[in-house]
């Protein structure tokens, strides 16, 4: 259903996560935008006609997945945990060669639909085949930032060119709820020359920029010491390794002039000494993803070092190509999952903590600071509603640790999921 008129949304708790929870909460609507928050006996003077009470429910925030690959949603269980992250970069490759633009398609589709149904309403997408752009946009109501993989081994194409390439499709897209950015592949896939004209183009146009930075061992080993099992594989396949055992990985993004506060490190499972603070000077956001990081197995992720130093962190999803099965069942793209699972293992954060890396924090990392993420005045009307009977004083906690009834979705002020009377 399209809101064409102003609405008022009266709920038993509004949890907007820029402030604390309010029991007996409205939310106003207008324009695709939220005109106040408050307790209902404060705006019900200035409520539109059109009210909807949605009774024993939680409103709170969209969630903003910070790193997803929709391309792959239908590889699900394709690939078992591997040996080493080498052989799921060879099984993945395999799986892709035998894929074509429709397979590509309905993955990608089938991904956007999970992802709605469990509660996402903005999401940061690396696009891997950019030609499905952007009729595929018009097939979701989510925000889509999709943004153009580039890589660069053998340099059989001109770094210059390729840059080039993708940033005029980008300013070719048409304007509207979704928008598209860079997103060179890592470090090991690219060059010195691909970034700078990455970071260039990205600087110009005022666009956010991602990166998978120091996923595994062996990257980070490649990097920092100029051996292992990655460098004698990629040397091997063509990869000038000049640029290779100096510095860790995210030394190197810092000596490139990558890290800012438009840009997003995808996994940093391995830090140097001094990583974490290079990251936090610059004002860059980490992403970590759960599920992907267990199927791995990666050594413990660094979350108290960055945390510490007050980087911006936030949570994603990966594919379904790197999450593993859960009692055989195939997993699906999930954030709530993502928080569950994170919080997990960080048992010492505040409920209202955890809410942020899937809310306010992917908000700020994608430029988005205040229209996303939060529900405040004039931010976007991005919102879920999850039916649950918990205390006032327990609803953040409720929603990080338990799977969410989902009873309705708004994005831009429209009922994606509209809930039932």
């Amino acid at each position: 259903m399209v809101v064409t008129k102003p609405l008022a949304l009266r709920a038993r708790i509004i949890l907007p996560v820029s402030q604390p929870a309010i029991e007996d909460g409205a939310v106003l609507v207008s324009r695709g935008r939220i005109a106040a928050v408050g307790r209902w006996r404060d705006l019900r003077h200035k409520a539109p006609a059109c009210v909807h009470d949605l009774g024993d429910a939680i409103v709170l925030p969209g969630l903003v997945n910070a790193h997803c690959h929709l391309d792959y949603t239908d590889m699900a269980g394709a690939i078992p945990p591997p040996r080493s992250f080498l052989d799921w970069i060879e099984a993945i490759v395999a799986l892709k060669a035998a894929w074509g633009y429709t397979d590509y398609a309905q993955s990608w589709l089938n991904g956007a639909k999970q992802l709605l149904h469990s509660g996402c309403t903005t999401v940061a997408d690396i696009e891997a085949v950019p030609e499905l752009l952007p009729e595929i946009w018009t097939a979701t109501p989510l925000r889509v930032i999709s943004f153009l993989e580039l890589i660069s081994v053998r340099r059989r194409q001109r770094p210059a060119t390729l840059v080039w390439q993708a940033t005029r499709m980008i300013h070719e897209l048409p304007a509207g709820r979704s928008r598209a950015a860079l997103s060179p592949h890592a470090l090991y896939t690219t060059n010195p020359e691909l970034l700078k004209f990455a970071r260039r183009a990205a600087h110009r146009a005022r666009w956010p920029l991602t990166m998978h930075v120091a996923e595994s061992g062996l990257e980070f080993d490649m990097f920092q010491n100029g051996r292992g099992a990655m460098f004698n594989w990629l040397r091997k396949n063509g990869r000038d390794m000049d640029d290779c055992g100096t510095r860790s990985p995210v030394q190197q993004l810092a000596a490139l002039k990558l890290l800012s506060p438009r840009f997003l490190a995808v996994h940093v499972n391995h830090l140097a000494s001094g990583d974490a603070r290079l990251l936090a000077r610059a004002s860059a956001s980490v992403v970590h993803c759960p599920r992907s990081h267990a199927f791995f197995r990666h050594t413990p992720f660094p979350f108290t070092e960055l945390h510490d130093a007050r980087v911006n962190l936030c949570l994603g999803t990966d594919s379904l190509a790197s999450i593993g099965k859960d009692n055989r069942r195939k997993p699906e793209l999930d954030l709530f999952a993502e928080l569950r699972a994170f919080a997990a293992q960080q048992p010492g954060l505040a409920p209202e903590e955890f809410l942020d890396l899937v809310t306010r924090n992917p908000a700020a990392a994608l430029g988005e600071r205040g229209r996303l993420g939060e529900l405040t005045r004039r931010a976007q009307a991005d919102l879920l509603v999850l039916r649950s009977k918990a205390a006032l004083e327990s609803a953040a906690e409720t929603v990080v640790h338990t799977p969410p009834d989902l009873a309705g979705v708004m994005i831009a002020g429209e009922w994606a999921i509209e809930p039932s009377a």
